[in-house]
């Protein structure tokens, strides 16, 4: 393991850091049309997967497990009074800086710290080894690289639900282009892994240490996340399902999820369904409105057409990209 996991440091990511990943991030550039990763990399084929979507539930509750995350969520965030445009601020950030070009990637990353930089608070209660009262910062190292261990993990699992799993060398390509992903939270690359295998050490040592902590709070959040009570739409009880059968077994219990075998038995259904159908779907339904609009800013049109509009509208709620 080489990675430093002391839930007690409060190392901060300050403008003049992420403006010196940021810089470092620019200089390697050979084509700001092309954003940071471009449509060679792993990172592409897996983001543009709108099946990556089926691990937002599981992406979530590994981070309202962390209970600096989940003070910040329950004290700062608008998830519940506005919960559709928090998951399109959240892909807006996310899909800007994987398909963006250059400018729009790095402008997205400048948002998402100024946001984060707001956000601070205190512990109402003890919780694993953080005490009452006790700071947060959004802005912490320690917390910044545990969301996106989150985004990287979740996503190649969501992806590998319908897709070919990747290989041993290609899981270290995404790793290698996670570390660029991470550049833009301004996470100093001595923080991260080095390959596959050690960023999966990490998460597993994350999950098993008593620094994820689920408090009753994250707890009442997930379910009520989970049951869908703030948006118009059911949440069907399939999607809850496979949640809990993605979730690690020891944050599953600790979050209260129920994963008997009427559970089990429609996770099972559901991960079939999504093999036998998903690949047959029209790549205008797979691929999400920003990769579309990325291929199409390559091939020299610099408007998205009218079909991914409507989509970027689906995903990041606006029709564009750029802002």
């Amino acid at each position: 393991m080489d990675l430093p996991t002391n839930p007690r440091v409060l190392d901060t990511v300050a403008t003049e850091d992420l403006e010196r990943a940021l810089a470092l991030v620019s200089a390697g550039m050979l084509d700001s049309r092309s954003g940071v990763f471009g449509p060679r990399s792993i990172t592409w084929r897996v983001d543009r997967e709108a099946v990556v979507f089926i691990g937002a539930g599981r992406a979530l509750l590994l981070q309202l497990a962390h209970p600096w995350v989940a003070a910040a969520i329950d004290q700062h965030s608008r998830a519940f009074a506005d919960p559709i445009g928090r998951f399109h601020r959240t892909f807006g950030v996310v899909f800007a800086i994987v398909f963006g070009d250059l400018a729009e990637s790095l402008a997205a990353a400048r948002r998402l710290h100024r946001r984060h930089a707001a956000i601070t608070g205190t512990l109402p209660a003890a919780a694993g080894p953080f005490a009452a009262g006790s700071a947060y910062f959004a802005n912490s190292v320690p917390a910044l690289r545990w969301v996106w261990a989150t985004l990287i993990d979740t996503a190649l699992l969501a992806y590998e639900l319908a897709q070919p799993p990747l290989s041993e060398d290609e899981r270290d390509r995404y790793c290698a282009e996670g570390r660029l992903f991470a550049s833009f939270f301004g996470i100093p690359q001595s923080c991260l892994a080095s390959s596959w295998g050690s960023f999966s050490a990490y998460v597993d040592e994350m999950v098993e240490s008593d620094t994820l902590t689920v408090t009753p709070s994250a707890r009442a959040m997930a379910h009520r996340l989970l049951d869908g009570a703030d948006v118009w739409f059911p949440i069907p009880p399939s999607y809850k399902a496979l949640t809990a059968r993605l979730m690690p077994p020891s944050l599953r219990d600790a979050f209260g999820l129920p994963y008997g075998e009427t559970e089990r038995r429609a996770a099972r259904q559901l991960s079939a369904w999504l093999q036998r159908v998903y690949p047959l779907l029209p790549k205008r339904l797979r691929y999400v409105g920003p990769y579309h609009e990325a291929a199409a800013r390559l091939a020299g049109k610099p408007r998205p057409d009218c079909v991914t509009r409507l989509s970027n509208r689906f995903w990041i709620g606006r029709p564009s990209l750029h802002v």
